[in-house]
């Protein structure tokens, strides 16, 4: 069965204290919801139109468990506490067998 994975390249951080109590509360309901961080910040070269900013890799065993991890009640209040404090491109997206 092919993992699920979340995707998240932000654009801008306009709110540090935001992304702050996020943090906090996303990483406890990734981990509940079976994910596995990859990739979190850390150094980036962009290329073509890509942004050098903070970029997030998350691994799901597979494409539903990223999907019903993300739609959780515990990811849904950290994203509420993320609110406005950034402008990102987050994607779920199922990996190849």
């Amino acid at each position: 069965m092919p993992k699920g994975y979340w995707v998240s390249a932000y654009r801008t951080i306009s709110d540090p204290e935001k992304l702050a109590a996020y943090n906090k509360l996303a990483g406890p309901a990734v981990r509940a919801g079976g994910g596995r961080t990859l990739v979190r910040g850390g150094r980036v070269v962009a290329h073509d139109a890509g942004l050098a900013e903070r970029t997030v890799l998350v691994e799901f065993d597979s494409f539903e468990q990223a999907v019903a991890a993300y739609e959780s009640a515990a990811y849904q209040e950290a994203l509420a506490a993320l609110s406005d404090g950034v402008e990102r491109d987050f994607r779920i997206v199922e990996g190849i067998d």
